[in-house]
């Protein structure tokens, strides 16, 4: 939690705190400096804590009584997945994380813990919605049709101006505050959308009587908030300037070669998009992923949503029109949604664009689902490693040795690579030692200021924070994505008084 603690004895990493024993005790002491709202979890292999629900929510309410505007209620809501296979949590392993490619993504989507969660709500009311994503890697894009949504807030507080939005986007770690009016009686669904489904959420039933006071007419207009505006003003020296440091986000990967009868051949193809197929190592051209080997003969080819239509050529299929891949990764493909069975029916929703199954790399740059299940699966860190570059000395990981003071003012620019051996996004974060505005994304002023702690970068975007440092002590910065952390994605850097 972003500047949360008032010393690293309380920040709960391996190098500031001793892990609980079981039966163990330990009593934080705790400073909230800005409103908003944070959360908490073991910094343990995140991969399966988070998993299995270990993590809480804090909001911190604001001292000035008209530091948000006017709303009837709030509520805190919690978004999140969990991986169910035949019924059961699907397994982890006790040595290392697995899933370590893209993360664990779940097959039943969950809020406030409720796989269909009900809610209710009166005509005319505003509703102050505290959202928080604690998914190992799922990114959330979540909104409400039949209702108004004001984005008001994000992870540390007020935005520079309110804005009506249709959705609002979360990665792991990230926090929305989004004011929401129903203006109508009916039953509403919240709902996740990715450019391909839409997943139910919760169901909000709307009364038709009536909210009082009548707050429609406030909620129409969008206040601009003074103490951002003066951050807008003073920030202009710091576009300019060339970064204080660095941060390249970087996969290697190493799966070998498969064992493969006499008399066939390798061949290397895209997890992501098995169409893609070479007899050369290379880069997938549609994603920049690093090709893996697999068996080159023979090839038979089959549509994955008509597992029945075959063909020894790469043609399309003339049900559906999608174009067949290679068989063997059909029937993979279909022997782990049996393995899913309901769950994964659950998790699917509504399939919007049945045509459309080329998603991920053209949705801005957002793995909005796993499209490489069984080779995920088998991903861990001897075969999967993420790193952190500092592109000023090389150093990676943990040998990078940042040392700042209270007062800086750093600017810090990520650089999400696309020569990595597998480019997706990732949801950046930096512990205790303060707080950060977004400056710049591809070198394109950040629109609308707030106070962040996590910040999610796409895949091939450079973006520039300016981290205002106002903690000593030891302090963390890492991917949040859980298996990605747990995978080498993460650094700390000290800060003197």
């Amino acid at each position: 939690m972003a500047r949360a603690a008032p010393g690293e004895c309380y920040d709960g990493t391996g190098e500031t705190q001793e892990p609980m024993p079981i039966g163990g005790r330990f009593s934080y002491r705790l400073a909230f400096p800005d409103p908003g709202i944070y959360w908490y979890h073991p910094h343990i292999r995140e991969d399966y804590g988070q998993e299995l629900g270990l993590y809480g929510r804090i909001v911190v309410v604001p001292v000035e009584s008209d530091y948000w505007p006017p709303a009837h209620r709030e509520l805190a809501l919690t978004l999140d997945d969990i991986l169910l296979e035949d019924g059961k949590v699907a397994p982890f392993s006790r040595e290392e994380s697995n899933y370590t490619a893209m993360g664990r993504f779940g097959n039943v989507l969950l809020v406030n813990g409720e796989p269909e969660l009900s809610l209710s709500a009166q005509q005319g009311e505003v509703l102050r919605l505290y959202l928080t994503t604690t998914a190992n890697t799922r990114v959330f894009n979540v909104s409400l049709p039949g209702a108004r949504m004001k984005r008001v807030g994000g992870d540390s507080g007020h935005y520079e101006r309110e804005e009506f939005v249709k959705a609002v986007m979360l990665a792991p770690s990230e926090r929305v505050v989004v004011d929401v009016l129903f203006d109508e009686p009916g039953e509403l669904t919240l709902v996740h959308r990715t450019p391909d489904r839409e997943y139910p959420l919760a169901t909000i039933a709307v009364a038709d009587e009536q909210a009082e006071p009548s707050l429609a007419a406030g909620y129409g207009s969008l206040r601009t908030n003074a103490d951002m505006v003066a951050e807008r003003e003073r920030i202009p020296p710091h576009l300019q300037r060339e970064p204080d440091k660095t941060i390249a986000l970087v996969a290697e990967m190493d799966m070998g070669e498969p064992d493969i009868p006499a008399g066939a051949t390798v061949a290397y193809t895209c997890p992501m998009h098995p169409d893609v197929l070479s007899d050369e190592p290379g880069k997938c051209p549609k994603c920049g992923m690093k090709l893996l080997a697999t068996e080159a003969a023979p090839i038979a080819y089959a549509c994955p949503m008509h597992p029945e239509v075959t063909s020894d050529q790469p043609d399309r299929c003339p049900q559906c029109g999608m174009k067949l891949v290679p068989a063997q990764l059909v029937t993979a493909a279909a022997e782990h949604e049996h393995a899913h069975g309901e769950a994964h029916e659950h998790a699917h929703g509504s399939d919007e664009h049945e045509d459309e199954h080329d998603h991920s790399h053209e949705a801005g740059g957002i793995e909005w689902e796993d499209d490489m299940v069984e080779v995920n699966r088998m991903t861990t860190p001897a075969n999967v490693r993420w790193k952190l570059i500092d592109r000023s000395t090389g150093a990676e990981g943990q040998a990078i040795d940042w040392r700042f003071r209270v007062g800086d003012q750093v600017k810090i620019r990520l650089l999400n690579e696309m020569d990595s051996d597998h480019p997706m996004h990732h949801p950046f974060h930096i512990h205790g030692a303060g707080r950060f505005l977004i400056l710049a994304r591809d070198g394109v002023a950040e629109p609308n200021l707030v106070w962040k702690d996590t910040v999610l970068v796409p895949t091939g975007q450079t973006v520039d924070l300016l981290l205002d440092v106002t903690n000593p002590g030891r302090w963390m910065a890492h991917c949040h994505i859980a298996e990605h952390h747990e995978g080498g994605m993460m650094f700390s850097f000290t800060v003197d008084p």
